[in-house]
């Protein structure tokens, strides 16, 4: 077996080999960003992104995860990015939120961060060009769509060029040193539902304090010597209380995917999504028909949804996800046939899936 010494100094080594392609690495990409600034090329690429871990994936023999891998290298390219320009990026806040950990899941840390209070001022600071881009929920496994992005979509020209889903992990934040010191539980009323079996087999007695947002009952229970808060992992990071039990949500599948906002039009992966919006006729069937086109191409819907439609009385938009490129053949033949049965039809983008 070899010495720890011996150890020690081939992981010097491969630093120092580290370091060294970090930094050519680094000199390409700070080229590239001089090539797209002459071309008037968004610095975001999802679309390479994408490919990027895939590949990397593919190649990884471990013991890295592959989870581990994405990780190393979304900070790698988020650094180099920034190399090349930081983007700026609003998302629905406060910090510590978990749009704030999709912002950061998507862009890294390198990039800069703009909290906003909802949803709509997200969709306005990309229209004003105050940031590059904007990241809002739009689906939850457990509760739905989110109704308050979906109806922004008629109002905006903006349009989604990425997607993030982020696993809904609560957790008990603290400063008290065990469960028997906790008298307060402060809470969003999401996460107290997610969290309520859990409560009441381990912290019956507790006072329940509803707070809105997340964020402000972490900051709560920071202050509050025999209170804690239901908070995620970067919500204890950034307010410094720490997780005193983890995992404390009662149904472990619960994610949310998040849409990335923007004026980018991502290039097809082979692996991608399109999201549009359409409206119909008030007549028997047209619904049907209008979904044949997608049957008749062999297009997979894997989301269909429909919101009141804000110049109408009485009438619905449909939005639907479908598996594909805009660009594809097949899903622009099928987009071809829609537009016999729909009164309009708005792509809202396409772009890479996250799976």
């Amino acid at each position: 077996m070899r010495k720890l010494s011996e150890l020690r100094q081939r992981i010097d080594e491969i630093d120092e080999q580290l370091l060294r392609l970090l930094n050519e690495r680094a000199e390409l990409a700070k080229q590239i960003g001089e090539i797209k600034s002459r071309h008037a090329k968004p610095f975001f690429t999802p679309e390479r992104e994408q490919m990027i871990y895939r590949r990397l994936q593919q190649l990884n023999r471990g013991p890295l995860t592959q989870e581990q891998i994405v990780g190393i290298f979304r900070e790698i390219i988020s650094i180099s990015r920034a190399l090349e320009k930081a983007p700026t990026v609003a998302y629905w806040g406060p910090e510590g939120t978990f749009t704030h950990m999709a912002a950061l899941k998507c862009f890294g840390r390198a990039a800069h961060y703009t909290p906003c209070e909802s949803i709509p001022d997200v969709f306005a600071a990309v229209e004003q060009s105050n940031v590059d881009y904007g990241v809002v929920p739009v689906e939850n496994s457990l509760a739905g769509v989110v109704p308050e992005t979906l109806d922004m979509f008629p109002l905006t020209n903006a349009r989604i060029c990425a997607e993030v889903y982020v696993q809904i992990a609560h957790h008990l934040l603290s400063k008290a040193k065990n469960l028997n010191q906790v008298v307060r539980v402060y809470a969003g009323p999401q996460p107290l539902q997610q969290c309520r079996r859990w409560l009441r087999l381990h912290l019956p007695a507790a006072e329940i304090i509803e707070t809105v947002p997340t964020a402000r009952a972490v900051k709560f229970a920071a202050e509050d010597p025999n209170g804690a808060a239901i908070g995620n992992a970067l919500a204890s990071e950034i307010y410094g209380v720490p997780m005193l039990h983890e995992h404390i949500e009662d149904n472990p599948h619960n994610r949310t995917r998040f849409l990335v906002i923007g004026y980018n039009e991502p290039a097809p992966t082979g692996n991608d999504k399109t999201s549009l919006v359409f409206t119909l006729r008030n007549r028997p069937g047209e619904l049907y028909r209008a979904l044949g086109a997608f049957y008749k191409h062999n297009v997979n819907l894997t989301m269909i949804e429909s919101r009141p439609n804000p110049r109408g009385m009485f009438e619905y938009l449909f939005y639907i996800d479908l598996q594909g490129h805009r660009q594809d053949p097949t899903i622009k033949a099928a987009l071809e046939e829609l537009d016999q049965f729909a009164r309009e039809v708005v792509i809202l983008g396409s772009y890479p899936a996250a799976e």
